[in-house]
């Protein structure tokens, strides 16, 4: 039986379309718009009606997408931006007249419990001893601890995320030193004295995770996140994009991803390891759970 998961982000609107043949989940389509919502929210925390309207558009071509893959059923689910907007029911309502599906607004708590269903389910391999998944999303951060026996037993959310910071910080392309400096030190406020319990493993799931892979490979250590911002910062987006083969979009938000995850490495105390899965594996996994 295949299903489908819309998630609309910060940053992304994104599809996957999936199976779970013999119990192990099966991408057979996946789909990424840049809607950026984040950055169109202007004075009370309202999306624009331009933006609502094109959010709308894009969840119905991708709900047909998904349809035409052969989804069964269509999960649509909103994350920090629909969360905080104040107009985030007409953004739904919008939704439903164009693509037929009801949007869930998922809470932080469910949007991390949720990323660590994904994350763990999908490293290919037996997980044992506790892991922290890491969801770095467009306006939000996710930490989430626990067993695969077990699950989340400590989670925390953030409201910063790589839209959001960029949008803040960074003017500039490639972004300047003095720019990276000032993310570093908002992202060092945030997490500054947190304490939480300690984990064997961490996994970094989200848009950033999955794009660093090309930079530096599938492990987030200082050494390697400390290379990606060199890369970052030597060349204008359209040219990282284009040797990298990423969205030049992607890469102007990446520097901002990159420095949440280098603060968390220390903060963890563990390197990061790129997982396979997040958000949308882990939505749709909640429905194959007998």
């Amino acid at each position: 039986m295949a299903l489908a998961c819309i998630d609309v982000g910060s940053n992304t609107t994104r599809l996957l379309v999936a199976d779970a043949p013999e119990g192990r989940l099966r991408e057979l389509l996946t789909q990424r718009v840049f809607t950026r919502i984040g950055k169109s929210m202007g004075k009370g925390n309202r999306i624009p009606p331009e933006k609502v309207a094109e959010c709308a558009e894009v969840i119905a071509r991708q709900a047909s997408l998904a349809v035409d893959a052969g989804a069964e059923t269509i999960s649509l689910v909103g994350t920090a931006a629909v969360r905080d907007a104040a107009n985030r029911d007409e953004l739904a309502a919008a939704s439903e007249r164009a693509a037929g599906i009801h949007m869930r607004v998922l809470s932080e708590e469910e949007e991390a419990k949720l990323a660590f269903v994904g994350a763990t389910k999908t490293l290919g391999a037996p997980v044992e001893g506790t892991v922290a998944v890491v969801d770095v999303g467009g306006g939000s951060t996710e930490i989430a601890i626990g067993t695969v026996a077990e699950g989340v037993t400590w989670w925390a959310s953030f409201r910063i995320g790589s839209g959001f910071l960029a949008d803040s910080y960074l003017r500039t392309d490639p972004p300047a030193a003095s720019e990276l400096h000032a993310v570093r030190a908002h992202v060092a406020g945030v997490f500054e004295g947190l304490e939480r319990p300690s984990s064997d493993r961490v996994v970094a799931v989200g848009g950033s995770a999955t794009s660093l892979r090309r930079l530096v490979g599938t492990e987030l250590a200082y050494e390697s996140l400390e290379r990606s911002v060199r890369i970052l910062a030597g060349a204008p987006a359209d040219e990282v994009a284009a040797r990298f083969e990423l969205d030049p979009e992607r890469v102007r938000l990446l520097p901002a991803g990159v420095l949440i995850f280098e603060a968390l490495t220390s903060v963890l105390g563990h390197p990061l390891m790129i997982g396979k899965g997040g958000l949308r594996e882990g939505i749709i996994l909640e429905q194959l759970a007998p």
